[in-house]
């Protein structure tokens, strides 16, 4: 027998299954099932990169009422492998929609599933860490169980997964500084969210994005005042050419600022090891402590890896000493260091807020100034 084709399930790789509607195009799909805690910002979380290979399952329940418009995209696709959602909007109702969520996910191919109990899923992942997972909607839904369970099982891990490669730009670009142009950035692109650039510019930086790739060479040869490293997908153990990279940055003291991916990618320069945290973090709702001013700011995350190192002892590396800058007060999780005796720094969340609170913005504003004092154009 056919399945219909408003049938849909869901597979974990330990064998859970829901069952329940086809939620944008029909078909199979596979990934690493994680879940955001965003109560908004559907479609600036499926349009970032850091989303490629994973499925994303949404705890808040009512999901679409928003449509999809033609600003708050941050890239020019959907990354995410797929979608799963509770209770979908019968139709969008906001100003600035111009399409349906689940039109916008048949354009673009991605498979999602409805009408399953996420919050359900979600304290199954909590409990068990974040797994592979398959939906399978359409003809596909009818398979044997132990077909669909064996087909999840046979999907690559994200651990030791090299990514930025898959995601990044083939071609440099620039994104012109507004108004006078008081400095030039030399952002590389692991999985860059159009808001990163687009901070920068505002801050009179022109901004010249370039891809994973790239050489030393090549980033001095933009005449950069300064090197921003962005978010991106997959195992920070495995970006090896990044991290070299990012040593001849730190050698020659060229101001640095890097968020989530890029602040992995800091930790493994300095010398520190990387881990895969049980189930990530995600959603715009994250307690970070800033340690040096003592305040706590709400932030927007996406990352599934973190960085190991001791709070509260600055600890030495090739470039000098180092520190924690940051901390989550959900679960003690390393949000940010410092070098203390060069000009660099990262976060692992997302300062640019797209979507997310507008906490962090400020660090923009501390790059920015970093480079100007380095460049003396201040």
């Amino acid at each position: 027998m056919t399945a219909a084709p408003s049938d849909a399930v869901l597979v974990l790789e330990d064998g859970t299954t829901a069952r329940g509607n086809a939620f944008g195009a029909v078909g199979t799909t596979t990934g690493e099932a994680v879940f955001s805690t965003a109560m908004t910002g559907y479609q600036e979380t499926l349009t970032d990169p850091s989303c490629h290979r994973q499925v994303l399952l949404l705890t808040s329940p009512h999901v679409g009422n928003t449509g999809w418009n033609d600003e708050d995209d941050e890239s020019h696709r959907i990354w995410a492998a797929g979608l799963v959602v509770r209770d979908p909007a019968v139709r969008a109702s906001s100003w600035r929609s111009r399409r349906e969520l689940a039109d916008v996910l048949v354009d673009q191919g991605v498979v999602g599933i409805s009408g399953v109990d996420t919050r359900m899923l979600t304290r199954h992942l909590r409990s068990l860490g974040v797994m592979r997972v398959g939906l399978f909607s359409g003809e596909a839904a009818d398979a044997p169980l132990d077909e669909l369970v064996e087909r999840v099982r046979r999907q690559p891990a994200m651990a030791g997964a090299d990514l930025a490669a898959e995601v990044t730009t083939q071609q440099a670009y620039v994104v012109p500084a507004q108004g006078r142009r008081r400095a030039v950035v030399a952002a590389v692109d692991l999985g860059i969210k159009s808001s990163s650039p687009r901070e920068l510019a505002r801050r009179g930086v022109e901004v010249h994005v370039l891809p994973s790739t790239s050489s030393l060479e090549t980033v001095l040869a933009t005449g950069a005042d300064g090197v921003f490293f962005s978010n991106g997908p997959g195992d920070p153990s495995a970006a090896g050419a990044e991290v070299a990279l990012l040593r001849g940055v730190l050698a020659r003291r060229i101001p640095f600022f890097g968020i989530c991916y890029g602040n992995q990618v800091l930790g493994r320069a300095l010398g520190l090891e990387t881990y895969k945290l049980p189930f990530g973090h995600r959603g715009t709702n994250q307690p970070v402590m800033d340690l040096a001013a003592g305040r706590v700011e709400i932030t927007s995350q996406n990352h599934g890896f973190a960085v190991a190192a001791e709070v509260g002892q600055p600890f030495d590396t090739p470039y000098g000493r180092a520190e924690v800058s940051h901390v989550c007060l959900n679960d003690g999780v390393v949000e940010g260091l410092r070098l203390l005796d060069a000009p660099a720094f990262s976060v692992q969340y997302h300062p640019e807020a797209a979507a997310g609170p507008h906490d962090a913005n400020h660090l923009f504003d501390t790059f920015v100034s970093m480079v100007d004092q380095t460049s003396g154009d201040a």
